[in-house]
């Protein structure tokens, strides 16, 4: 039998195995750099990405990668390179042989060409330079440490069941770049000398991405506190009678528009930072780390640096959600007593139309009597002189018979009208 695969499936099965660890031996070393738009860096042109990997490589005359590829992996003359593209960034990592003299040399990240580097399309988000060289006995190592990282924030471990320690400070030194050091213990494969480094350069990239998260909760905080403020009086003068609920609403009505807004701007940032923390945690974790010679571990070093800066993202998005509830709050709040002013005036508007309706109607009976005596009176007039030969016959006199029709004749047009009224109303 066959069947049809999905146009997917090799794809996505390749996936898992297309990034392959570096494999290093000692000594060697590793230069690392991640770039990111300023703005947007999610929605970026990653052709300009791509366009830029190819420059580097046309000028070692080396391969292309493939079409659609996010990573690369090659031959960069007599070094490596390991490419990949992410959400919001894109990494370039060169491998090489031997050590510099000078430990840390700054020219390292000349296998990076000046001009090429003025043209990416980009910001640097971070760089590193990671120096691989053969664990020496404790009393050798102790110096270089202290000599290459600043002691009051250097973490120093043994990783991976002491196959290597490693060490950084995760400071910038004076020629722009971070400084990390692997020391592998004799026998430490090639392959796992290479997933320490690939975890050193991620644990960093994920870090400071989500530092940026830090930089956007702050920004918000002093705009989010006055805007409690706001809502607290708000709140606070609902009670108040000078002014109705309708311009509390409206001004309500624009701290929500601006909250949202906010929230809006910030949701993708927190997002993204929740889950870099996240990767931060995963990297750390697989470390497996043993305490060196008394040193701070990784894990300490982001217990105390590092995670107070993730809560303090995570403090300000509960805030600003917080006050989105607020607002929610007081909006049903503010809608409720405007209802009850509207229902309020509603009522006084119905009583002041009773009364108007009341005195309608009593302008209508007396219009409606001083018709009745009208008509009476004409009817009478004419009745009088259409029956004056009959009271001249009867010899009654002329006053006295006028009289005598007054009454049938006011009580004849008084139930006509009635009668005119009853067949209105029933219409």
């Amino acid at each position: 039998m066959t069947l049809t695969d999905h146009k997917l499936r090799y794809a996505l099965a390749n996936e898992l195995h297309a990034r392959p660890f570096p494999s290093l031996e000692a000594p060697s070393f590793a230069v690392y750099l991640a770039i990111k738009q300023p703005e947007n860096a999610a929605a970026r042109d990653r052709a300009a990405d791509v366009a830029h990997l190819i420059d580097l490589l046309d000028r070692y005359g080396t391969a292309h990668p493939k079409p659609g590829a996010n990573h690369y992996f090659g031959d960069l003359g007599k070094y490596r390179l390991k490419w990949e593209s992410h959400t919001e960034f894109v990494t370039y990592t060169i491998f090489g042989e031997g050590l510099s003299d000078r430990p840390f040399d700054p020219t390292m990240f000349d296998v990076f060409p000046e001009d090429w580097l003025a043209r990416a399309p980009g910001v640097r988000v971070t760089s590193a330079l990671i120096r691989v060289e053969p664990m020496p006995v404790a009393e050798d190592l102790r110096p270089k440490i202290d000599a290459w990282f600043v002691p009051e924030s250097v973490a120093a471990t043994h990783v991976l069941d002491r196959a290597a320690i490693i060490a950084g400070d995760f400071r910038i030194d004076e020629a722009g770049h971070l400084r990390f050091a692997v020391f592998p213990a004799p026998g430490c494969s090639p392959r796992r000398i290479g997933r320490i480094v690939q975890r050193i350069c991620e644990i960093e990239t994920y870090k400071q991405m989500s530092m940026l998260g830090l930089a956007r909760a702050r920004s918000l905080q002093g705009r989010l506190g006055a805007i409690g403020d706001q809502l607290s009086d708000l709140v606070a003068g609902m009670g108040a009678q000078d002014e109705g609920a309708e311009p509390r609403l409206q001004e309500l009505l624009k701290i929500s528009a601006e909250l949202e807004r906010l929230n809006a701007e910030s949701n993708f940032r927190f997002g993204a930072t929740g889950a870099y923390e996240a990767l931060v945690g995963q990297r750390v974790e697989v470390l497996r780390e043993e305490r060196w010679d008394g040193r701070q571990t990784f894990t300490e070093f982001m217990t105390r640096r590092y995670d107070p800066a993730m809560r303090t993202v995570k403090a300000v998005e509960r805030q600003l959600a917080d006050m989105a509830e607020r607002a929610i709050r007081a909006g049903d709040l503010l809608r409720t007593k405007v209802d009850v002013e509207r229902s309020a005036q509603n009522q006084l508007l119905l009583e002041s139309m009773d009364r108007r309706a009341d005195l309608q109607l009593r302008l209508q009976e007396t219009v409606e009597g001083l018709s009745v005596v009208a008509i009476s009176y004409y009817a009478v007039s004419l009745l009088g002189y259409l029956t004056a030969p009959i009271a001249y016959e009867l010899h009654i006199d002329k006053v006295w018979w006028t009289a005598g029709l007054v009454v049938p004749v006011v009580l004849a047009v008084w139930l006509s009208g009635r009668a005119v009224r009853r067949r209105l109303m029933h219409k």
